[in-house]
């Protein structure tokens, strides 16, 4: 058991690390899922291009989609939009840069899906099949004799060797590298143009807006912290809690057995016997739940956590009270007395 908290404990201290190492995974996935995809081309004039544009979208927002539950942030993020401004506001260039982060990443799988969808060249080629210019690549002077949806479907065949009967008027082989060329040529046309959306992203944006940058930066990280501080807060406190309500009820079980036997035992037990004393870790435990000891007491305090977060100005005059803090104005200047002593 020790070892698995201390690996989740390595995990959340590096937790950036894990998520690109995550989406890196997640990539590779993607595209051991595509080459083990069984692609089957419908090969009619109506179904091609919704079968391809399916192909080509679909699982690229599942991955996405993946790629946002698997981030941590997604729920800080939720939190943090939808809860009360209370006595905290809510700074929208936070949100942003909270989501951007958190997209970068959830992007990677969906991009790396549509560059190897486009370099093979199988989707291209079923969704614009019936595109090919035959006048230009095939025998042009016998595609008047047949009307346009003969022809369309015709073309649509080509993309299913086994069923594909129109060599008489364009060799499939002549249409399969045409639109597979056309095809690579957008795959490597989008690498380079999400490569360079990257490279302005992550390098050249925060040159711009570095003030910025670094103040929604530093405010994402404080509410990831933030937050794990609470929960870890709240797991002591519950601790300490249910420690104490089993020790309350053990006690007052063996209370109850001690009076069941004393009515048996009353004439031979010695007079003034004291009560049996508390545990020892009991005060302890206790000064642990700070004053919060009822159901009631914790349901307010996670209720006003959640509506009503206390102000990030430190240094206040008076501790914290109720939902916020008391005090308004800086701490006055302490009054430093020093004492000498003399040896006479």
């Amino acid at each position: 058991m020790d070892k698995f908290r201390m690996i989740f404990q390595f995990l959340q201290s590096n937790q950036e690390s894990f998520m690109n190492g995550i989406c890196g995974i997640m990539a590779l996935a993607s595209a051991q899922m595509y080459s083990a995809f069984d692609f089957n081309c419908p090969c009619l004039p109506g179904y091609n291009a919704a079968y391809s544009a399916g192909i080509l979208l679909a699982p690229p927002l599942v991955l996405f989609l993946l790629g946002l539950v698997m981030n941590n942030n997604v729920s800080m993020l939720a939190e943090e939009w939808k809860r009360p401004p209370g006595r905290r506001a809510k700074d929208p260039a936070v949100l942003r840069y909270m989501f951007c982060s958190m997209a970068q990443r959830a992007l990677i799988a969906p991009v790396v899906w549509v560059a190897v969808t486009l370099l093979d060249g199988k989707c291209f080629l079923c969704a614009f099949c019936t595109a090919v210019p035959v006048s230009v690549l095939g025998n042009g002077s016998l595609a008047p004799g047949l009307s346009p949806p003969e022809l369309a479907r015709l073309l649509a065949r080509v993309p299913c060797p086994d069923i594909y009967d129109g060599d008489w008027l364009l060799a499939r082989e002549v249409a399969v590298r045409y639109l597979r060329c056309i095809s690579q040529a957008l795959g490597w046309s989008f690498v380079l143009l999400t490569t360079l959306l990257a490279f302005v992203v992550r390098s050249v944006r925060p040159c711009f807006t570095q003030a910025a940058f670094l103040k929604s930066k530093y405010w994402s990280h404080y509410i990831d912290i933030e937050r794990k501080l609470f929960d870890e807060t709240c797991t002591e406190h519950a601790k300490a809690f249910a420690k104490v309500c089993i020790q309350q009820f053990f006690e007052a079980m063996n209370h109850d057995l001690e009076l069941g036997h004393a009515h048996g035992a009353l004439a031979t037990a010695p007079a003034g016997l004291a009560a049996p004393a508390p545990p020892e870790g009991a005060e302890e435990e206790r000064e642990k739940l700070r004053g919060i000891t009822d159901q009631g007491a914790v349901n307010r305090l996670l209720t006003s956590w959640h509506k009503c977060k206390p102000p990030l100005r430190l240094g206040q005059e008076e501790p914290p009270v109720g939902n916020g803090w008391a005090g308004g104005g800086p701490r006055p200047p302490r009054k430093e007395v020093a004492t000498y002593f003399s040896r006479v």
